[in-house]
């Protein structure tokens, strides 16, 4: 496919903060309307879940760099794997969810990054989520979704996730580091989360997934529409 044609996939790029939903939201989008998907967070848990098997700090920007441009990474039937192997489960931990967020602030790693992730636009269309997608990676996405909750909310949403899949988890320090997340994302120098100012602001605090969903596919009808 050459780059005009490329250029002419319909995207619809969902940003938004940690644990705002926009993951399962844009999965259902993308069943939805047949398109590809592509979770970019789940490229930096990726990364960070490699740095730390293959005993790479965090905070080494010039050898997570590196790593990046050796990932094997392929998504297939709901299931994610580096190097053959199914870690679906494992990068969806605390530690690795905390681990991508300091592993996104390198613009090295960044740039690494971004070619794979825009690999994933192929017709008839791709959903895209992530922190930077309507900013950075897809900046000419058809409909662009700024998807947002209270840090209240959101802690509340991944504290009930954690308990249904048996795991201990403290509400107070899902919010705290929330709050965390929130500011380091925002202020990183490269790529920072914000919205787009051509982006919708879709607030979820008293919507419910299917409400969102409907919400975001009425946007794209109308954009594809324009």
């Amino acid at each position: 496919m050459t780059d005009m044609q490329t250029s002419a996939v319909p995207v619809i790029a969902i940003d938004g903060p940690s644990a705002s939903g926009k993951g399962t939201v844009a999965q259902r989008v993308a069943k939805a309307l047949g398109y590809h998907y592509l979770d970019s967070g789940a490229i930096y848990r990726i990364a960070a879940l490699a740095a730390l098997r293959r005993g790479i700090s965090w905070q080494d920007e010039a050898a997570l760099a590196k790593l990046a441009q050796e990932l094997d990474i392929c998504f297939l039937d709901d299931e994610i794997y580096l190097d053959g192997e199914i870690i679906t489960e494992a990068v969806r931990t605390e530690e690795i969810s905390r681990g991508a967020s300091e592993v996104a602030v390198h613009p090295a790693l960044r740039r690494a990054l971004l070619n794979l992730q825009q690999s994933f636009r192929k017709a008839p269309g791709l959903v895209a989520d992530g922190r930077d997608m309507a900013t950075v990676v897809f900046p000419d996405a058809q409909t662009k979704i700024f998807l947002t909750a209270s840090a209240e909310v959101r802690a509340e949403r991944r504290y009930k996730q954690l308990i249904e899949k048996g795991i201990h988890a403290n509400l107070a320090e899902i919010l705290q580091d929330l709050q965390t997340r929130d500011a380091r994302d925002s202020q990183r120098a490269v790529a920072p989360l914000q919205k787009s100012e051509s982006a919708r602001l879709l607030e979820t605090s008293d919507l419910s997934i299917d409400q969102a969903v409907e919400a975001i596919l009425d946007y794209s009808r109308a954009d594809a529409g324009k």
